[in-house]
């Protein structure tokens, strides 16, 4: 049986229902009978969502080889950060659990080893803190600033 999803973008993916289930949040609405019809995705857009719907058919497809499905979710991963955060966004919102440890492991050796001055540029946080109060953050939380 075939499912049709609509990304927030409006565009309509037909999708074998042993794929789309690998998102827990498809899966529930299917069990639960709410997946007659087109089923809308609006914390997707198109361009993410046909990622996320080829690591679902790989992982369907892969299922028994366990080295070259290793080999493909790294190669897969290797995004730019943009595309990373949205992969990691709707990994979260799909409740594809496999998806979304790859892309938070990916985030997490993104940073691993920076200051957190680095990190903020990275991530594209504001320092809001003033100097003073940065000063006793890194007083009170001195076991994280040890090397």
């Amino acid at each position: 049986m075939a499912l049709e999803l609509k990304s927030s973008d409006n565009k309509i993916f037909e999708v074998e229902e042993l794929v789309a289930v690998q998102s827990e949040t498809i899966k529930s609405l299917v069990e639960d009978g709410c997946a007659d019809n087109v089923i809308p995705l609006p914390n997707v857009d198109s361009k993410t969502l046909e990622l996320v719907l080829d690591w679902c058919k790989n992982h369907v497809d892969m299922k028994l080889d366990e080295e070259k499905l290793k080999e493909y979710e790294g190669k897969f991963i290797e995004v730019d950060q943009a595309v990373l955060y949205d992969l990691l966004l709707a990994a979260n919102y799909l409740n594809i659990k496999d998806l979304l440890n790859r892309a938070c492991q990916k985030v997490a050796d993104m940073l691993k080893g920076k200051t957190p001055e680095q990190i903020r540029e990275t991530l594209n946080i504001v320092n809001d803190f003033s100097p003073e109060e940065e000063e006793e953050i890194r007083k009170e939380n001195l076991w994280a600033f040890e090397e």
